[in-house]
């Protein structure tokens, strides 16, 4: 098996982050426009316990 460049691995990390923030982000949206309300409140207590 081939030894992997250190600019490889860069892009395969660089590519996963984009992945996963675009997947929270949408996760993030669908789930704001579903329940609005809902979601302000939470954040607001998780704001105030924290």
């Amino acid at each position: 098996m081939p030894q992997m460049s250190p600019m490889w691995w860069l892009l395969l990390m660089i590519y996963f982050i984009f992945v996963m923030t675009l997947f929270n982000s949408m996760v993030y949206f669908i789930f704001y426009k579903k329940n609005h309300k809902e979601i302000s409140s939470k954040k607001f207590m998780l704001n105030w316990k924290w």
